[in-house]
């Protein structure tokens, strides 16, 4: 039988988990299913940054192994991270060592060409490690995108049209904020009516790289396109390292 890419999916730390008696890491249950079907073995990953600081050499014997990496949704980073001097009232679930790990994971698999599937907080952290920065609210219930249901538009020729075979779709999204400045290297590729940034690829990088504002597996179950993203990422684990620039 063929071996299942190992697909790290760092967790996020629960204040409270009841049926675990204990403070608990976690992944959401449809984004491991999402992997599981698409043919990969998810590997929920320890968040390890002691005082907010990962050790590069940890995360690389760590990520050693592993095939893919996807980085999930969940709470703000810190707006120091890309260098904000506050942090608005509606920032929310900060974590620092959180924030030091992931950090760290999206750097190491970016320079490695590790192929990366970010979602939503996902993509926040690669954009803010290649130096871009966030808009910390898109302005509360009337303009934020927490939750809704919404076109985008997507790029012809991308990699995200390509993935799902459409130029426009329906996404499930739950976010209150979104990119700002654009990181070093990352193209946008898809946006929302409001012109908020809904996925950014790398042209030219070495390994593949995929990033969505909105979250697939909240509609993977039943929209086959939406799957089609784990199943583009689970590909990518499979085929040899170099094969993934696009020019």
């Amino acid at each position: 039988m063929t071996r299942r890419p190992l697909i790290a999916v760092p967790a996020r730390f629960s204040a409270s988990a009841a049926a675990l008696r204990y403070a608990a890491e976690v992944n959401a249950r449809a984004l491991i299913e999402a992997v599981y079907r698409a043919g990969g073995e998810p590997l929920t990953m320890h968040p390890h940054a002691p005082g907010g600081h990962a050790d590069p050499d940890e995360i690389a014997r760590r990520l050693e192994r592993c095939d893919g990496l996807l980085l999930p949704g969940g709470g703000d980073l810190a707006p120091s991270r890309y260098e904000a001097a506050e942090a608005h009232a509606s920032v929310y679930d900060v974590d620092d060592e959180q924030d030091a790990f992931d950090l760290a994971l999206a750097r190491h698999a970016l320079d490695t060409g590790l192929p990366v599937l970010a979602i939503c907080r996902g993509l926040q952290v690669v954009n803010t490690a290649l130096g871009g920065t966030l808009r910390q609210t898109m302005g509360g219930p009337e303009t934020d995108h927490r939750p809704r249901m919404h076109p985008i538009a997507i790029a012809a020729g991308s990699l995200l049209a390509g993935v799902l075979g459409v130029e426009k779709a329906q996404i499930s999204c739950y976010h209150h904020q979104c990119l700002d400045r654009v990181g070093a290297g990352l193209s946008v590729i898809a946006t929302a009516d409001d012109g908020t940034v809904e996925a950014v690829e790398r042209p030219g990088a070495a390994g593949w790289f995929l990033g969505v504002q909105w979250h697939p597996e909240d509609t993977a179950p039943h929209d086959p396109s939406q799957q089609e993203l784990f199943a583009a990422l689970i590909a990518a684990a499979c085929r040899p390292a170099g094969l993934f620039a696009r020019r």
